[in-house]
C-alpha cells in the first residue's frame, strides 16, 4: 500500500444492509465525499447523455469485494462491501486496499431485469481499470482490456427469469504493465499519483430492442446544413429525426427508408456554439419496423467548427468556426482526495469546470485521463473547448517514471502486442468522445512519456479524425509534425517563434504554488513550480504571468495551458485546493486579468537587449565583488569582459557567449537612456538557477528557480523610477545549484495598444 490507511470514526446512516459500510482512511476528503451514504446510490445521473433512453438501471452502489492471488478461483468467501463506482484503493470505496500486479480484484451482486421481459438487456461498464472479465450465473460473457472507455455485454441469455449473478474480476498491473495508466504509480511522489484499481465510473443496465439505434452522428456546417447519420437498425426499418433548440421545435422529418441512410436537413439562421453563446441543438431519434415504434433516443449536437489557419497578419491561429480563437485555461487532472481518478458526485465534477468558467478561462487541457461522459456533457453546456489526451504509458526505455525537466531524445520500446494494445485505447478514446462539441482537439503524447511511431501515429490520428486539430506531442520531444508546436515552460509564458504551416502553442506553463493549511494531502514536503507563502505573492506572480503573456499574443501565442485547476497530492500549484475547499484567488480578480488575454496586445520593444540574437557585451566575475557591485558608478576596471549569455553547454533554451560553469556568477553593464520609457519596463530574462537583478543599485526583480526559455518579469516599482536620462546600470547575480545553469538578462519596454 503507498500509504498507511487509518479508519475514520465517521458514523454513516443506512440499512443493516450498509451497517458495516464506511470510507476508508484519506488524509482529506472533499464536502461532497463527506455526503455520501452507502444507502444512497452514487453517481445516479443518467451516465450516456448523447444516447438518452427511458428506461435503464443503475448498478452503481455496495457490491461483494474480495481480493486474491492472481489464478485464484473465484471466491466461496467475501472480504466485505465496496461502493461502486470508487475505485479500491479510493477512500469513499471503504476498502483502501491496493491490488498488486499479483492479486485480482472480485466483485459480485445480484441483478434483476425481469421487467424487461422479451426485451434484450445489455450491461454497461462506463469505465474498469485494467483487464475485466465478467459472469452472469457463472456464464463468462468475455473479456475487455483497457482503462478508460465504456463496454457492454449482452447479458439477456445468461439471466434466469430476467435475473441473476454478476461477477466481475479485474486485473491492473499499474506500472508493472505497459498499458496506458495516465499517472498512476506504486509508489506515488512527485507529480505521479496514488493507483486506481477496478471499477471507476458508472456500472448499468438498460433494454434494448435487437438490432436498435446505436449511435447517432452529425456532420455539421457553419452554413446550417446538417448530415444526420443513424448507426443500426434493420435494413428495413425507418426512423424519424425531431430537432429543437430551447423547447421550440425547429425540424421533424417523416420518415426514411433505409434507416442508415444519411439525412440531410438545414437549419434556418443557425446558433453557432462558441465558448461565450454554447448553443446546442436537441433531438429525438425514432426508430420504426414494419407499424410498430421500436425505438427512441434523445441526443444532441452543437453548430460549430474547429481546425487551424491563419489570420490576417498571416499568421498561423487556432480556428474555431473559422474564425481566430485564443485559448486559455488549465491543466485538468481531474483527481480527488477522497474518489482519486473518480469525482465523488456528478455535483462535485460540474463544480470544477463552473469555478473555470467563472474565473474567465474558455477551455482546458483534460490531462492524460478520460473522464465520465457527463464530464464533456458539461463542457457543452457550459461553453469549455477541451484539448483531450490520451492517458500514457510508462517509459520502457528508462525503466522509472521521467520527471518535470527531464528529456529523452529515444522512443520508448514497445513490443508489437504492446503498440496494438495502445492503440486500441487510442481508438476507442476518439471513438467514445468524438461526439462532443466541445472536444478541439486531441493530444496523443505528451513530454515523451512513452512516446513511440510519433509522427505516424499523429497522422493517424488526423487521418482517423479529420474533423480536429492534432497536437504534436505537447512538450518536449517535437518530431516536426502535428497541427500545433506545443512548449511546456515553467514559470513561463513563452512560445516557440512563429512557424508557416504549425501553431505555436505553450501547453504547460506556471505551476505557482501555495500550501494552504489544513488543505493539504501532506503537511510537508509538498512541491511546485514556485512556490509562495502568501496569498498577495501568489496573485500578484499569477497576474505578472498574464501580462507578461499579452504581448506574446501578438507575436503568434495561439493558446496557454497553465497548471493546474487544483492541488494534486503532495502537487500545491493548483487554483483550488485539492479538497476544492478553498480557491486561492479572487474569481473577479482572475477574470479581469484572463479577459485583457482577449483585447489588442500591446507593443514591445528593447530598451536593454538580451544575447537571444545578438551577443551583448557584459563585466562579470566568478568570485564575490566588494558590496554595493550593482550600484551605478562603481569600479569595475578589473572585472572581466564577456558575451552573454553565461552559462554551460546544453542547457534548455541557452544561448552561450562565455562559459560559465561555477557555483555563481555576478555580471553588469551600462547602457544609455535618451528620454525615460513611457510605458512598462519588464525585465526580459533567462536564468537558471536562482538570481536577483538590480536596476541602478536597486532590487528590481528576485528570480527564484529556474527558467528554461527567455521570460519577461515585472521590475520593483522602486526600481523602475530610477531610471534616468543617461548612464544606467543593469546588474545580475545568479547561482547554480545543479543540472543546467545560464543568465541573460535586458530590459524592454510594454506599450498599451490604442483603443
Amino acid at each position: 500500500m503507498p500509504r498507511a490507511l487509518l479508519l475514520l470514526a465517521l458514523a454513516v446512516g443506512g440499512s443493516a444492509f450498509a451497517a458495516d459500510w464506511k470510507p476508508a482512511a484519506a488524509p482529506l476528503m472533499t464536502k461532497w465525499g463527506k455526503q455520501i451514504t452507502a444507502d444512497k446510490t452514487p453517481w445516479a445521473e443518467y451516465p450516456r447523455p448523447q444516447l438518452v433512453r427511458k428506461e435503464w438501471a443503475n448498478l452503481n452502489g455496495l457490491w461483494d469485494y474480495a481480493i486474491t492471488k492472481k489464478g485464484d478461483p473465484k471466491p466461496t468467501k467475501w472480504d466485505g462491501k465496496i461502493l461502486v463506482p470508487f475505485c479500491a484503493e479510493s477512500a469513499l470505496s471503504g476498502v483502501g486496499k491496493h491490488p498488486t500486479e499479483n492479486d485480482e480484484l472480485w466483485y459480485r451482486r445480484d441483478v434483476d431485469a425481469s421487467k424487461w421481459k422479451g426485451q434484450r438487456v445489455l450491461l454497461h461498464f462506463e469505465a474498469v481499470d485494467w483487464e475485466t472479465t465478467v459472469w452472469v450465473n457463472g456464464k463468462e460473457l468475455g473479456t475487455h482490456r483497457g482503462m478508460h472507455d465504456p463496454f457492454t455485454f449482452d447479458v439477456t441469455d445468461a439471466l434466469k427469469d430476467g435475473r441473476g449473478e454478476l461477477v466481475v474480476r479485474v486485473w491492473d498491473p499499474t506500472d508493472t504493465g505497459s498499458q496506458p495508466l495516465g499517472k498512476q504509480i506504486r509508489n506515488p511522489h512527485g507529480i505521479w499519483y496514488t493507483p486506481v484499481t477496478g471499477i471507476w465510473q458508472t456500472v448499468w443496465m438498460e433494454p434494448v430492442v435487437e438490432d436498435g439505434i446505436q449511435r447517432v452522428e452529425f456532420d455539421v456546417e457553419l452554413s446550417g446544413k446538417v448530415t444526420a447519420r443513424l448507426v443500426g437498425g434493420k435494413p428495413t426499418d425507418t426512423y424519424t429525426l425531431a430537432v429543437s433548440r430551447g423547447g421550440k421545435w425547429l425540424l421533424s422529418t417523416a420518415a426514411i427508408e433505409p434507416a442508415s441512410k444519411p439525412r440531410v436537413f438545414e437549419i434556418k439562421s443557425p446558433e453557432l456554439w462558441t465558448p461565450d453563446a454554447p448553443n446546442l441543438y436537441d433531438v429525438s431519434v425514432q426508430l420504426k419496423r414494419g407499424n410498430e415504434w421500436v425505438d427512441k433516443v434523445d441526443t444532441y449536437f452543437a453548430i460549430r467548427t474547429v481546425g487551424v489557419g491563419k489570420d490576417e497578419a498571416g499568421v498561423m491561429r487556432l480556428l474555431l468556426n473559422g474564425k481566430p480563437l485564443f485559448q486559455v485555461g488549465p491543466l485538468d487532472q481531474g483527481w480527488w482526495p477522497d474518489g482519486l481518478l473518480t469525482p465523488p458526485s456528478d455535483e462535485a465534477m460540474k463544480y470544477d469546470l463552473e469555478v473555470l468558467k467563472k474565473v474567465g478561462f474558455n477551455m482546458l487541457r483534460k490531462h492524460i485521463k478520460v473522464e465520465p461522459s457527463r464530464y464533456y456533457y458539461h463542457c457543452d453546456k457550459l461553453g469549455l473547448l477541451v484539448w483531450q489526451d490520451m492517458p500514457s504509458a510508462i517509459n520502457r526505455t528508462k525503466k522509472q517514471f521521467i520527471q518535470p525537466g527531464q528529456k529523452t531524445d529515444a522512443d520508448d520500446q514497445f513490443t508489437a502486442d504492446e503498440k496494438k494494445q495502445w492503440r486500441a485505447e487510442l481508438k476507442a478514446m476518439i471513438d467514445h468522445l468524438r461526439g462532443f462539441g466541445c472536444i478541439y482537439c486531441w493530444v496523443p503524447f505528451n513530454e515523451g512519456w512513452g512516446q513511440h511511431d510519433v509522427n505516424a501515429t499523429l497522422k493517424w490520428v488526423k487521418e482517423y479524425d479529420p474533423t480536429r486539430p492534432v497536437n504534436g506531442p505537447s512538450g518536449w520531444e517535437d518530431r516536426g509534425y502535428g497541427d500545433m508546436k506545443d512548449a511546456h515552460i515553467y514559470p513561463g509564458p513563452g512560445m516557440f517563434p512563429v512557424m508557416k504551416d504549425r501553431v505555436s502553442v505553450l501547453g504547460e506553463f506556471g505551476g505557482l504554488g501555495l500550501p494552504v493549511k489544513d488543505h493539504l494531502w501532506k503537511d510537508t514536503g509538498n512541491w511546485g513550480y514556485r512556490t509562495y507563502k502568501t496569498t498577495d505573492e501568489l496573485r500578484t506572480n499569477y497576474h505578472a504571468l498574464m501580462k507578461r503573456m499579452h504581448p506574446l499574443i501578438g507575436k503568434g501565442l495561439a493558446a496557454a495551458v497553465y497548471t493546474q485547476t487544483t492541488d494534486v497530492e503532495i502537487e500545491v500549484n493548483g487554483l483550488m485546493t485539492y479538497d476544492r475547499e478553498v480557491l486561492k484567488f479572487d474569481p473577479a480578480d482572475m477574470k479581469k486579468w484572463h479577459d485583457t488575454l482577449f483585447t489588442p496586445p500591446p507593443t514591445v520593444t528593447d530598451l536593454v537587449p538580451t544575447s537571444e540574437t545578438t551577443a551583448q557585451e557584459w563585466q562579470y566575475r566568478f568570485d564575490k565583488p566588494a558590496d554595493g557591485w550593482h550600484s551605478l558608478g562603481f569600479e569595475t576596471a578589473f572585472w572581466n569582459r564577456g558575451n552573454g549569455g553565461f552559462g554551460s553547454k546544453g542547457t534548455p533554451g541557452a544561448r552561450i557567449g562565455t562559459e560559465w560553469t561555477g557555483k555563481e556568477i555576478w555580471i553588469r553593464r551600462a547602457f544609455e537612456l535618451k528620454e525615460v520609457p513611457a510605458g512598462e519596463v519588464f525585465l526580459r530574462v533567462h536564468c537558471d538557477e536562482d538570481g536577483e537583478v538590480f536596476i541602478n543599485g536597486i532590487s528590481a526583480a528576485k528570480l527564484p528557480g529556474y527558467t528554461t526559455e527567455y521570460v519577461e518579469v515585472p521590475i520593483s516599482a522602486a526600481a523602475a523610477k530610477t531610471l534616468k536620462v543617461g548612464t544606467n546600470t543593469l546588474a545580475v547575480y545568479a547561482k547554480n545549484a545543479g543540472g543546467g545553469q545560464y543568465i541573460d538578462a535586458g530590459l524592454v519596454v510594454v506599450t498599451p495598444a490604442k483603443k
